[in-house]
């Protein structure tokens, strides 16, 4: 190698390294040809547009490393992602609704979720716990999933009073068929791992002490393919599926910021936080 190609890689390496210092919700870990990257905002990881942006950066920088062949998602705390956090009090956390009623904090978290679906690097996510809303549209942006019994999946949207958001529009149909799609949309249902399994939410469902090491020994086996035809095979099986989301989450934040303005909308978000059907009345 030249001293010029040289110093355009330690540049680019660099950069990359700058890019992963700068992270704080999330942490990454090469090891051998895998890597990992893990959610630190426990006990349930609420979605952030800063935790999904971080996601993102750190999925596109483990994407321009040829040595890296396949990612594990995986996260700290009981939950995988619980979703957005209704329940914070205003000025707690960065949340998805902003204090004034406005979802513009949603826009900048569904342009990092194209970011993410738009690697071409396969990655297994690690569902040990539940993984709720827009927790789901981040363990469906995955390849593949690996639950346990305990886990608890559910787009529970329509019990918001909400759309569902984070190209779920777009993935559960692709991933489940029509009808299975909206059985999981309609009722806003949650599946513990093993349904989950059997519904195609997820790929394989061991104990939850397992959970972690399975995802890892199946990204290992991945990552023993050859690294060009790895990324190949994954991009011709995800061709579209970016833009396809981009679609869908451009339709879905504008039905979330519409029906945000509604007294469902208002009486759903109680409702969930009390754990009680919603009294909805159509307006």
């Amino acid at each position: 190698m030249s001293e010029a190609a040289q110093d355009s890689t330690a540049r680019s390496d660099d950069h990359a390294n700058d890019a992963l210092v700068g992270l704080n919700d999330v942490s990454v870990e090469v090891r051998g040809h895998i890597g990992i990257i893990e959610m630190h905002k426990p006990p349930h990881n609420f979605l952030t547009p800063t935790l999904v942006e971080e996601m993102a950066t750190a999925l596109e920088v483990l994407d321009g490393d040829i040595n890296v062949r396949s990612v594990v998602i995986a996260a700290e705390g009981r939950s995988f992602c619980a979703g957005a956090n209704f329940s914070a009090e205003p000025g707690d956390t960065e949340g998805i609704i902003e204090n004034d009623g406005s979802l513009s904090p949603a826009r900048r978290l569904y342009a990092a979720a194209y970011r993410i679906f738009s690697v071409s690097i396969p990655t297994v996510a690690a569902v040990h716990g539940p993984a709720i809303g827009g927790g789901l549209g981040l363990a469906m942006a995955a390849s593949l999933r690996v639950t346990c019994l305990e886990a608890r999946f559910s787009a529970n949207f329509v019990r918001l009073g909400i759309h569902q958001g984070f190209g779920l529009s777009a993935t559960l149909p692709m991933q489940l068929g029509p009808s299975r799609a909206a059985m999981v949309l309609l009722t806003g249902r949650r599946f513990n791992g093993e349904e989950a399994t059997s519904l195609g939410l997820a790929d394989i469902c061991v104990p939850q002490d397992q959970v972690r090491q399975t995802a890892i020994d199946l990204a290992t086996e991945i990552a023993e393919g050859a690294p060009l035809a790895i990324r190949a095979v994954y991009s011709t099986l995800r061709s579209g599926v970016a833009d396809e989301v981009r679609r869908a989450t451009e339709h879905e934040v504008a039905e979330q910021e519409r029906l945000l303005s509604t007294e469902d909308a208002l009486e759903g978000i109680v409702a969930v936080m009390e754990r009680r059907p919603g009294n909805f009345l159509g307006r």
